[in-house]
């Protein structure tokens, strides 16, 4: 008895791609926030067991445009609450600065002083003791995001833009925004200037 053997081309099934983070317009519809959203984020830590903390990490990292990193890593020996000055040390091989520290910061790391009770090193701790983690705050600033109903989900870096947004918007020059927030290159500082409504303001008049 004669058996047929057919030769079968064996079938390769297609395997499901999975796609990677989708690009930052997929979940917003900007990449920085204003300073009422800004303002909002204070408020929403302000209810957290460590709201103070939180609250002040909001603020020194959107009044001096610090990326998460520089943030979490600002020691005490940076801070002048003497005579009101940051000594701010920038990633990415940024340009450091000095800035001035406004009555409402002095007032919020002083009061942080006071609260950490121990002489550490660093400005921002953990609820361990250790120095506060970029992937931490990361998490904080979703989480508060979320608490206080802002229209899409948000980053850390978020806060660093909404300082050039707004200094932008009031007018300071190119350049020394581009020195406030530590960049190399000027180029990476004029998308403040180039988005801002400034541009525009005597374009019509009634």
């Amino acid at each position: 008895m004669n058996t047929t053997v057919e030769n079968s081309t064996p079938t390769t099934l297609k395997g499901t791609v999975q796609r990677g983070r989708l690009p930052n317009e997929a979940y917003r519809t900007r990449e920085y926030l204003t300073e009422r959203e800004v303002d909002r984020l204070m408020k929403a830590a302000s209810n957290n067991r460590y709201g103070h903390r939180d609250a002040t990490m909001i603020l020194l990292a959107f009044r001096h445009g610090l990326r998460a990193s520089e943030l979490c890593s600002l020691r005490w020996e940076q801070v002048d609450l003497v005579h009101g000055r940051l000594h701010v040390s920038r990633a990415k091989n940024g340009l450091p600065s000095v800035h001035p520290l406004t009555g409402a910061e002095l007032r919020a790391l002083r009061r942080l002083q006071r609260e950490q009770g121990v002489a550490g090193r660093y400005v921002f701790l953990s609820e361990r003791g250790a120095p506060m983690g970029p992937v931490g705050f990361r998490r904080l600033v979703q989480r508060l995001g979320e608490t206080a109903k802002l229209p899409f989900p948000i980053h850390p870096h978020m806060l660093r833009h909404a300082c050039g947004f707004k200094l932008a918007n009031q007018g300071v020059d190119t350049r020394s925004l581009q020195h406030y927030l530590g960049h190399k290159s000027i180029q990476h500082t004029v998308r403040y200037t180039e988005l801002s409504p400034e541009r525009f303001k005597d374009f019509w008049k009634d």
